[in-house]
């Protein structure tokens, strides 16, 4: 905790020399994962904020903030001083208060290593109308923790669940709090009746009448030493108040909810939203298949709806502009139709088909895409069309993946970035899909990647880090103005040793470690094990490095 405390101050103490706002256009932000898209109450804008990245050794984490306009279809990265620190895995909710503001909670920090991590309990907002960051300090919140989920709920931000994981242990959470938006004060809510089991990664919504919906989600338990279980939910609970005086406001219920319809399959990592006609969604994620030795993952790229009036679950078909389209989704159908769905496919005209392709990356990782055709698969039919659309024909929709980000604006759905694996590798995604939600027609492409493309670095045996690993952050330096550039330099050369022209990264670490080493140990005292101190010197040396150069 000590070395990840010291690193997370390091990179505040950087983040504080930033003075004014700083706001420029770039290219689509680097690949990236659990961090927050949400929608402008005000503004057709989308703003991203924090998420992390594995290159196969090492793991970053990120508090960028983005500015996606979605009239232009441009990016623009807003440098604002004091930010919160970096992280993942955290909530933000959008409040439309005094034009607008973004208030963002918990999440996680990981060492380089991937190995530790840091849960954190603070509470922040972004004025979105004058650009500015605010810490919030009240007491009686939730603990430290990530992947929990939070909604802005009439006056109050509610958060529940999530986990938290030190070297030793792990625990689920099942709390329930509130933030009161007039008050500034956290209250934790003791409802009546049977919730839901802990978890994390749940789906989290409110209806228009303020009542809570919690759908599935994940937790594990230690079933003998050194082996955990599992769990994925498929639940769902209601969580509403009990009367509509005043002095019966706080008091809330627990109760268990029956959908109808067709239930997502069971899956992890999803992600959720809410879309127009009183609908809750959710996107993509994974469900894994724990072998003795590995787990192999079978990624989505589905989306069902939930009708919040109904209490009725369905999966969302595309329309397509033409037949085609439709038959060309990829994503699995639900299987809990049973004996019933296996005599359909025996019969495709009725019912869907699951066709397996293999994708050969230049070094050599098989990638395997399953794709559900839904309706009737008429062979001649499709090749007519794969002539006609060509290369297009992967482009009609986001691929499989897990981790993703949404935002719904006017009732266009966005996704973007998240991951998916073949084998050991990891392919984080940087690619920006929307998808008309009353139409529900085709997608659209806004941003592209090939994930084939991203590098992927196998781990290092030895204890020295390789620390030469250039576009590890996908050119995000690239994006920096030079005006900020030369204020960073200034800055960062009253303190920390300055890069000289042309300077390689290894080469500024070895001319400037004992600098960083006597600095890390500063911070993290002298009883510190050597290891940790070197490591923690690194990290700080290459953040300092890829903020000057």
């Amino acid at each position: 905790q000590e070395d990840l405390e010291a690193l997370i101050a390091e990179f505040q103490s950087l983040d504080a020399k930033k003075t004014q706002v700083i706001e420029s256009s770039c290219p689509p932000p680097s690949p990236r994962l659990n961090g927050s898209l949400s929608a402008h109450p005000e503004k057709d804008e989308l703003i991203l904020f924090g998420g992390e990245y594995f290159n196969g050794q090492k793991t970053y984490l990120y508090n960028d903030l983005y500015v996606y306009n979605i009239r232009k279809s441009s990016w623009a990265k807003v440098d604002i001083p004091n930010p919160p620190p970096r992280r993942c895995a955290h909530q933000a909710a959008v409040v439309p208060t005094a034009g607008g503001q973004l208030w963002v909670f918990g999440g996680e920090f990981a060492s380089p290593s991937g190995e530790q991590f840091y849960h954190y309990k603070d509470l922040w907002v972004l004025h979105l109308a004058t650009k500015t960051w605010e810490q919030i300090k009240a007491s009686g919140g939730p603990s430290g923790r990530s992947g929990h989920r939070m909604v802005a709920c009439k006056r109050q931000l509610i958060v529940f669940g999530g986990f938290h994981e030190s070297a030793r242990d792990y625990i689920y959470y099942n709390d329930v709090y509130a933030f009161n938006l007039d008050s500034f004060t956290w209250s934790k809510l003791a409802p009546s009746g049977i919730g839901p089991a802990p978890r994390s990664g749940c789906q989290m919504s409110t209806t228009p009448e303020g009542s809570i919906i919690i759908y599935g989600g994940y937790s594990k338990q230690r079933v003998k030493k050194d082996v955990d279980k599992g769990t994925l939910h498929t639940d769902m609970f209601l969580l509403k108040t009990e009367g509509v005086g005043k002095e019966e406001a706080d008091k809330w219920a627990w109760s268990r909810l029956s959908p109808s319809g067709v239930k997502p399959s069971p899956r992890s990592g999803f992600s959720a939203a809410v879309g127009p006609n009183n609908r809750s969604l959710l996107f993509g994620g994974v469900h894994d298949e724990e072998e003795e030795e590995s787990i192999e993952g079978d990624f989505f790229n589905d989306i069902y709806f939930y009708d919040m009036g109904k209490n009725r679950w369905f999966p969302g078909q595309l329309k397509g502009p033409k037949s085609e389209k439709k038959k060309r989704r990829r994503g699995r159908q639900t299987e809990t139709q049973g004996a019933g769905d296996e005599e359909m496919e025996k019969q495709p005209p009725q019912g869907p088909v699951e066709i397996v392709k293999e994708v050969v990356a230049e070094d050599g990782t098989v990638m395997t895409i399953k794709q559900v055709i839904s309706g009737p698969a008429d062979e001649e039919e499709r090749s007519e069309s794969e002539e006609e659309d060509g290369a297009l024909g992967q482009q009609v929709e986001p691929c499989p993946r897990s981790n993703a980000m949404l935002a719904v604006k006017h009732g266009v759905l966005y996704v973007y970035g998240g991951m998916f694996e073949v084998g050991d590798r990891q392919f984080t995604l940087s690619d920006l899909y929307s998808i008309d939600l009353h139409k529900m027609e085709e997608w659209k492409v806004l941003v592209e990647m090939d994930p084939k493309a991203q590098e992927w670095l196998e781990e290092s045996e030895s204890d020295e880090e390789d620390d030469d690993i250039e576009g590890a952050e996908g050119g995000e330096e690239e994006e920096e103005s030079s005006e900020e550039e030369s204020e960073d330099e200034e800055a960062g050369g009253e303190q920390h040793p300055s890069v000289q022209p042309g300077e390689k990264h290894t080469d500024y670490l070895s001319r400037t470690e004992q600098y960083w080493i006597q600095l890390a140990r500063s911070n993290m005292g002298p009883d510190a094990k050597e290891k940790k101190v070197v490591k923690v010197a690194h990290a700080m040396a290459k953040t300092v490095y890829e903020d000057l150069v």
